[in-house]
């Protein structure tokens, strides 16, 4: 006879929990009717974190995406006017990727929407057990940064 396998239910479990997740986000994202996919979202908010306009290259690193990703990304965000590719003015032929006015008007959006998607899947916990699911995934995280490190 063998003996179950703890870790496997585990990582099953924590599967589940991550294909739940992106479901509520994305159900929460369409709600407000943002019209960006997750993926758009996440590079919005990564671009949101420079201090100046990236370039291509630094978004595809910061995103672990080949470029070729990055260009698809922007295309579809330029195409909404939420994006705008502009020179660099040191170098012609660098392109910078800049936010516009609606750009910002979307992160806030994305922000609300990602606060209530959270506040539902966090809404069985009591404020004790989000302390500590808190920790953990902090520990989860940590972990995966030294080990790619």
């Amino acid at each position: 006879m063998t003996s179950p396998d703890p870790d496997g239910l585990l990582a099953e479990q924590l599967l589940r929990l991550t294909r739940r997740v992106h479901r509520i986000q994305k159900h929460h994202l369409e709600q407000r009717d943002v019209g960006i996919t997750p993926a758009q979202s996440r590079l919005l908010r990564t671009l949101a974190h420079y201090g100046s306009p990236p370039r291509m290259a630094d978004l595809a690193e910061r995103l672990e995406v080949v470029p070729r990703a990055v260009t698809t990304l922007v295309d579809g965000l330029e195409a909404h006017g939420k994006v705008r590719r502009a020179p660099d003015p040191t170098n012609r032929r660098v392109i910078r990727i800049e936010l516009t006015e609606d750009g910002h008007k979307s992160l806030r959006e994305l922000h609300a929407a990602r606060r209530s998607a959270a506040e539902e899947i966090l809404a069985p916990l009591t404020d004790e057990q989000r302390e500590v699911f808190g920790t953990l995934l902090d520990t989860l995280m940590d972990g995966v940064a030294t080990r790619r490190c």
